[in-house]
């Protein structure tokens, strides 16, 4: 079976740092937190009340008012990224090739605010009031169906549910699609929207999230010793993959080449990684094996980094188990530090940024990391952006269930 090469023509996001990939990625180079008060509803008896926040976004250009009507937040969020990442390859989806095309795209929670909103209209009216739109409304799968709706991609469509590393699934399959040869494009990433007062008031019960409502730009601070637990954000990041055959066929820049991806299961609890990371670290061995690299060749690490007190000395644990020596030289940054955490939208807009730093040479700042914690003592590139020319680049994604993925991509060369 002959075994393609995959590439990065395309990419967008929708982020609490800014409403397209131009204003969020210079926001996160320069340290910028889209953390702030919820404005979503009122948060005078929660414990936690703040996250980050999509604001303003003008979806009319993208989705007419009607067909918005009829889609939950994150669907919304993962059509206007799509449609984005699409223009921004210049890729035509032709009727011949529209069997050629797929979507995959990951949610980890669904329409939590449609649930919301109908239950409550339910035992108010009677459950003869509800809207017959309800259902397909609120699955997890309708961003990839809606999707393709309205790109005309009539491959696999896919939604990957695996809690937080539900984008990062997404865009491994999609990669692997891809190499197998059964699509020559696929539309990738994850998207979601919950923050909805079941959604931290859940989290909130397991104690998850950051309660330092006082300060909201600093309360995400992955690898910090004074973090207290990760901070909600919504959005999506959507990647544009095709084989390089046909990148090179129709003349497509190309930002990136994915050369491998991994994926593993803890097998150990529901919440929490095993004590090492051992999971952590084998889906990163998964990724080397899978490009046929030594640890010593990975220059940058896109880590999960959620400011929880477990996952962030878990990881690093790992990434010193994968890395020996080496993982003091690799520059680790943690994304989430200003856009708060994505969930299953996390994988699809990581990805994004990690393809953006081998595009630019420029490492993006972990922000609010004043004093390392204990054994997080790696270079994590702490509250300044740093020039470096990267070959490689590895993006982590670690979830509930003990669920964990990484994709590595390379600098592409013909």
């Amino acid at each position: 079976m002959k075994l393609n090469r995959v590439v990065v023509t395309g990419l967008a996001t929708v982020t609490p740092l800014g409403n397209d990939l131009a204003s969020s990625w210079q926001n996160l180079l320069a340290g910028k937190s889209g953390i702030g008060p919820i404005t979503r509803f009122d948060t005078s008896e929660f414990i936690t009340t703040i996250a980050g926040e999509i604001r303003d976004l003008d979806e009319t250009p993208l989705i007419d008012a009607k067909a918005s009507r009829r889609m939950d937040r994150f669907t919304r969020y993962a059509v206007y990224a799509a449609l984005s990442a699409v223009k921004d390859a210049g890729l035509t989806i032709a009727p011949a090739d529209e069997p050629e095309v797929g979507v995959i795209i990951g949610v980890g929670l669904g329409g939590l605010e449609t649930i919301e909103i109908c239950h409550k209209k339910m035992l108010e009216t009677g459950p003869r009031r509800l809207t017959p739109f309800f259902i397909p409304v609120l699955i997890a799968n309708m961003a990839a169906g809606q999707v393709s709706i309205y790109t005309k991609a009539k491959g696999i469509n896919l939604c990957t549910t695996s809690a937080c590393a539900s984008g990062m699934h997404a865009v491994a399959t999609a990669y692997t699609e891809l190499k197998l040869g059964r699509a020559k494009a696929m539309i990738c990433g994850g998207a979601e929207s919950t923050i909805t007062p079941l959604a931290v008031a859940g989290f909130n019960a397991l104690k998850a999230l950051s309660t330092r409502n006082d300060d909201p730009t600093r309360a995400s601070r992955p690898f910090d010793r004074d973090r207290d637990g990760f901070v909600m954000g919504e959005g999506s990041g959507i990647l544009i993959l095709e084989t390089l055959e046909q990148a090179k066929a129709r003349g497509a820049r190309i930002y990136a080449e994915v050369v491998g991806c991994g994926s593993s299961g803890d097998a150990y609890h529901m919440t929490a990684p095993p004590e090492h990371g051992e999971g952590m670290a084998l889906a990163m061995k998964a990724a080397l094996r899978e490009a046929g690299l030594p640890p010593t060749e990975i220059d940058h690490v896109n880590a999960h980094g959620t400011s929880t007190a477990l996952n962030d000395l878990c990881e690093t644990r790992a990434l010193k188990t994968v890395f020996g020596d080496h993982a003091r030289k690799l520059a680790i940054t943690a994304n989430k530090s200003m856009t708060g955490h994505l969930l299953g939208a996390a994988g699809g807009v990581e990805n994004v940024f990690a393809v953006k730093t081998i595009y630019e040479g420029i490492i993006p700042p972990t922000i609010n990391l004043d004093n390392p914690g204990p054994e997080c003592d790696l270079d994590y590139t702490p509250n300044q952006a740093r020039k470096k020319d990267v070959t490689y680049a590895l993006s982590n994604s670690f979830g509930f269930g003990g669920t964990n993925c990484c994709v590595l991509f390379k600098k592409f060369e013909e």
